[in-house]
């Protein structure tokens, strides 16, 4: 019997990041267990059945300021440049998102043209929260009332099942403000996305002779008869100590599909419907992303959704209390290295979920 010097459970970007960089740069022999059907995570894309190729679990943009995490996933893909763009729905009229002096002008009727007089115009509007303790405060600390009811208060509510002061402040404050014109959904230096998109990317990354991958598998129905040294969970870090404390709550999405006979549908890859007057939260057109040339268009529409697959942790003081137990638990358990966005219960984007593999990589790599 085979054995393995890691057995690596999930195969999205942690742990086949983990998986990649083992089995290259310290030749160890990994075995790579994922619970799907497909590798890459939520990151996962396919061509649907129009030859559009869709993001399967909504759109993932890829942006970073670190050289270091573009550099490495440059080693498993060519890129295309892509430059996001956002626009709100509110009350049937569309704002750039995140908020921005053309949001400001077209949502008071203004013509301001100064940073500084967008600014100034900002802080008579704004409410002084001190401390900043949950997402209503950080905004409306920024803003004020009006715009935080506009873009924040119901979509919030939406997406997590929360009120904006029931939820860390995190969780609004990844949006900036702005006060110029600048429509960009993210201003890193590296913004593309992956040529042949990024399933294709993941297929090269773990294409080695010290990996072997199984798919559709619980690694729980299989770790008795595997033989490892150690091991790297990038899956739920409830579900891997059978949830003794409790279950910690995750948001989850459902999507619905539609393709139209048409090149376009949207200016912009995502439009967020930001009052309660749609169920859905977002809409994304996929051809923005990937650029193809094709006489249909592909969209998802997406519903939040509560018991479905883990998508994002849901940053409250609750859960991090309840997370704190598991993570007591975990401190015990010499021979698992956790990693990844549910392993550490964090709301992390996909360059921090590369970086902090590669980090964790060079204190284990000699274990």
């Amino acid at each position: 019997m085979c054995i393995y010097n890691y057995l690596i459970v999930g195969a999205g970007f942690a742990g086949s990041v983990m998986a990649e960089r083992l089995a290259s740069q310290f030749n160890k022999k990994v075995l790579v267990v994922e619970k799907r059907n497909h590798i890459a995570g939520n990151a996962y894309d396919e061509y649907d059945a129009h030859g559009i190729l869709v993001h399967k679990y909504g759109p993932h943009i890829f942006h970073t300021n670190s050289k270091q995490v573009f550099d490495y996933l440059s080693l498993f893909t060519e890129w295309r440049f892509y430059e996001h763009k956002v626009l709100a729905n509110y009350r049937g009229e569309l704002f750039p998102i995140p908020i921005n002096g053309i949001t400001i002008n077209k949502f008071f009727g203004l013509s301001l043209t100064a940073e500084e007089e967008i600014k100034n115009f900002l802080l008579s509007k704004a409410e002084k929260r001190y401390p900043i303790m949950n997402s209503e405060d950080i905004i409306v600390n920024q803003v004020g009332r009006e715009l935080f009811e506009a873009f924040f208060k119901n979509y919030t509510k939406k997406q997590w099942n929360l009120e904006p002061n029931e939820l860390a402040p995190t969780v609004c404050g990844r949006i900036p403000v702005r006060f110029n014109d600048d429509c960009r959904y993210f201003t890193d230096k590296y913004q593309f996305m992956p040529k042949e998109g990024y399933t294709k990317m993941f297929e090269k990354m773990l294409n080695h002779k010290n990996i072997e991958i199984i798919l559709d598998t619980d690694y729980k129905k299989i770790i008795n008869d595997v033989k490892f040294e150690k091991m790297i969970y990038t899956g739920p870090i409830d579900y891997y100590f059978d949830y003794i404390h409790g279950k910690l709550p995750y948001r989850s999405i459902r999507f619905e599909w539609e393709n139209l006979n048409s090149e376009k549908s949207q200016d912009v890859a995502v439009i967020n419907f930001v009052d309660n007057k749609c169920v859905y939260t977002r809409v994304t057109e996929y051809k923005h992303l990937t650029g193809q040339l094709n006489d249909s268009t592909s969209l998802s529409y997406e519903y939040p959704l509560i018991g479905g697959d883990p998508f994002y942790p849901i940053p409250s003081e609750d859960n991090r209390k309840l997370y704190n137990k598991y993570k007591s638990e975990k401190e015990r358990e010499s021979n698992t290295i956790f990693c990844g966005r549910l392993a550490e219960y964090q709301y992390y984007n996909m360059d921090q979920v590369v970086g902090n593999a590669i980090m964790l990589l060079k204190r284990f790599s000699n274990g």
